[in-house]
């Protein structure tokens, strides 16, 4: 019996010459074809899935920030009127929670874990994943301020708020969906389109 890749000749037909292969048996076309296409349809799921996550995972972070915004100016219109810091400090918790919650519902929803244990872990990581966020930022602070002698107002925006918060949104965003919203199940037993 030939091999799929061997053309099988066939009986010559009014004018068609007898070493000509038939299409129908042929396999040569056909079989590379088919994993490339699986292959490209699993780049382009996980593709998608990614530009969502982005997409969620930003609307949270706007979210938790304006979060931290009113909260701020609403504690400082009124209970800790004369405590700034206190204020940002129970402001930026509360944004922390709002980010938490939403990033674990909503953008990581089908990585998540489940069960108090696995979520106090998850909850202990989040917390110094943007503890690692917030290094980045005031590395990138200090680095320009103090090292490279930058103080004007605009050179720290630029350095805390500019590069700080870009290098720190990404170590985030990677760490959530790498360490911090990845069950024990999910590193297993991965998804068949990863």
């Amino acid at each position: 019996m030939p091999s799929p890749a061997t053309p099988v000749l066939v009986p010559p037909v009014q004018g068609v010459p007898a070493s000509t292969p038939n299409p129908s048996t042929t396999h040569e076309a056909v079989a590379p074809a088919a994993p490339v296409a699986a292959a490209a349809a699993s780049r382009l799921v996980r593709l998608t899935r990614t530009v969502r996550e982005l997409a969620t995972f930003g609307a949270v972070g706007l979210i938790a920030f304006v979060v931290d915004l009113v909260v701020f100016n609403v504690l400082r219109a009124g209970v800790l009127e004369d405590h700034a810091v206190t204020a940002k400090a129970v402001s930026v918790v509360v944004a922390t929670l709002v980010a938490w919650l939403g990033n674990r519902f909503v953008t990581f929803r089908t990585q998540r874990t489940r069960g108090r244990r696995e979520t106090v872990r998850e909850g202990a990581l989040f917390a110094a994943t943007n503890a690692g966020g917030l290094a980045i930022a005031a590395g990138c602070l200090l680095v320009s301020h103090h090292v490279l002698g930058l103080t004007s107002t605009l050179a720290d925006n630029v350095a805390g708020n500019g590069v700080g918060l870009v290098l720190g949104t990404a170590f985030r965003f990677a760490a959530y969906k790498t360490l911090v919203f990845r069950s024990p199940d999910a590193r297993r037993t991965k998804e068949p389109t990863e």
